[in-house]
């Protein structure tokens, strides 16, 4: 729209564009302000420009193509300059443009954007008639490219059909061949069933007769083996037998030998013993000694009542130990165990077989101390102390049961004392003879 005063046209910076300058226009415009761009100084660039001065005009109108766009419009001045840069560079076409008859043959896109900078009168029609011109060639041109791609999309088309009509020809007659084959490929599948089956029902029977093969010959195989075993247990037994008979033979003389011997030492001492325990007088009886007097060192019946001493007494285990060939047998775990069960058991069997060598060597007794084997982990490396001895009980075989067999290999008569706090031990050894202490006693005794 132009407006006017006084019912005549003016100058056409008084034109308003009443629609958005066309993309096409505002392209030109924009080149024509990078153009000009370079002939002005920085002084008489507006502020927000002069950062794009060094710039190529390409740079420009790539990167300040709407800040020289928002200048051109708002800044009369710097229009006018751009204006003055543009006359200088197109003298026909501005001339033209100043006459009011711009030149026929002209592009329309450059006659719009030259007015567009100029400003003559009309030129918001340049203007508009330029938009339309370039939106009607767009459209001819969108036109003549839809026709033409058009056009090409009907060949693809029958060049497709004429594809897809092949294709599936040669689809059908591959299709036709394979299942001709398939048809082959199940007759030969059939008849590779039924020879399977047929495998499959002979390798069945050949494992049933092979398993009955095999469980014949593991019968006969277990038969063989219990029979070996019997006659090698026989065997064994007999062996065990001759020797033992060799044994016996050889050895069981020495033994009932050792024995009486044993029992012979026993009672001499004890025969000994007794003479000086009751101070007997030699064999041949003076007169004199037949005069009832008390002599001096003779023990009277008050001082034998004075030497009574409690089951818990230490001094128990002394009176003990001095009767002669004295035997003393410790359950090894069992007073370990009632004194300082804290400690590991290699240390335990230390400490007591130490204690035990210090009572051997002081009453000159006897020692055997028994462990249970059972409690080891792997074979004990030891060095029996002197005068004890050591023995660990076999597989199977308790140390309580070994107590016992060591009570009874001992002769009748021969004083036995077995330490060990387990009632059943003590009323055991007690039936063989021996005479049973508690644990604490021999505790009491060696501390």
């Amino acid at each position: 729209m132009v407006e006017t005063t006084d019912g005549g046209p003016q100058d056409g910076a008084a034109e308003v564009l009443d629609r958005p300058l066309p993309d096409g226009v505002r392209r030109k415009v924009v080149r024509i302000v990078a153009d000009g761009f370079g002939g002005l100084t920085v002084a008489e660039l507006p502020a927000q420009l002069r950062q794009y001065a060094r710039f190529t005009p390409t740079r420009r109108a790539k990167f300040a193509g709407n800040a020289m766009a928002a200048a051109l419009e708002t800044d009369p001045l710097f229009r006018r300059r751009i204006g003055e840069k543009l006359r200088e560079s197109q003298p026909e076409l501005t001339g033209a443009l100043d006459s009011g008859s711009p030149p026929p043959a002209a592009d329309p896109l450059d006659v719009a954007a030259a007015a567009y900078v100029l400003r003559p009168p009309g030129w918001v029609k340049l203007v508009t008639a330029a938009g339309e011109e370039a939106e009607r060639a767009d459209a001819e041109r969108a036109d003549e490219e839809t026709r033409a791609e058009l056009e090409r999309l009907r060949a693809e088309l029958d060049r497709a059909r004429e594809h897809t009509r092949s294709e599936t020809e040669r689809l059908r007659a591959e299709l036709d061949a394979a299942k001709k084959e398939t048809d082959s490929l199940h007759r030969k599948l059939r008849s590779a069933l039924a020879d399977v089956k047929r495998g499959e029902a002979a390798l069945r029977k050949l494992r049933g007769e092979m398993e009955a093969v095999r469980a014949e010959g593991q019968a006969q195989v277990s038969a063989a083996e219990s029979e070996t075993r019997r006659v090698k247990a026989r065997l064994g037994e007999s062996e065990a037998a001759l020797e033992g008979a060799r044994r016996a033979a050889r050895e069981g003389r020495s033994v009932e030998d050792m024995r009486v011997r044993l029992l012979l030492d026993t009672v001499l001492d004890a025969a000994q013993g007794l003479r000086r325990e009751l101070a007997l007088p030699p064999v041949s009886v003076r007169p004199a000694e037949t005069v009832d007097a008390v002599e001096p060192g003779r023990m009277t019946p008050k001082d034998i009542a004075a030497r009574a001493l409690s089951e818990d007494d230490p001094a128990v285990l002394d009176q003990l130990l001095a009767l002669p060939q004295a035997h003393l047998v410790v359950d090894g775990y069992n007073v370990t165990k009632t004194g300082y069960p804290q400690m590991p058991l290699e240390k335990q069997r230390l400490r007591l077989l130490g204690q035990l060598a210090q009572l051997a060597a002081q009453t000159g007794a006897e020692v055997t101390c028994v462990f249970d084997g059972a409690e080891l982990a792997a074979p004990v490396l030891l060095a029996p102390p002197r005068g004890v001895r050591v023995l660990f009980s076999k597989p199977g075989v308790t140390a309580d049961e070994l107590i016992r067999q060591l009570v009874r290999a001992e002769p009748p008569g021969r004083p036995v004392i077995v330490v060990s706090t387990d009632r059943e031990v003590a009323d055991g050894v007690a039936r063989a003879g021996a005479r049973p202490v508690a644990s604490a006693v021999l505790l009491k005794r060696l501390s």
